[in-house]
């Protein structure tokens, strides 16, 4: 089994303190409006987003801080019948 992160470019807005939030990613042709942040969380190295696609789907963007690369770390599809996601 695969498990290396998929990477993908993201379009972000700038916010407080100059923090990247993404907006809209891009996996190959495919681009996925992102509807809402659902958590996040902060690292030296790494900022973690949690966050629900217009399609209904959630992912999980990795962003490295030091090479400027973005990564989808996790998806979930919103057609699943389980619980959702945690991050605790």
């Amino acid at each position: 089994m695969n498990t290396a992160s998929l990477t993908i470019r993201v379009d972000c807005s700038t916010g407080y303190r100059e923090e990247q939030t993404p907006r809209r990613f891009f996996m190959g042709d495919k681009a996925v409006d992102i509807e809402e942040i659902l958590d996040r969380w902060l690292s030296p190295e790494y900022s973690y987003f949690k966050v629900r696609g217009a399609d209904g789907d959630i992912y999980i963007l990795r962003h490295d801080q030091l090479t400027r690369r973005w990564q989808l770390t996790l998806f979930q599809s919103g057609k699943y019948g389980g619980g959702p996601l945690s991050s605790a």
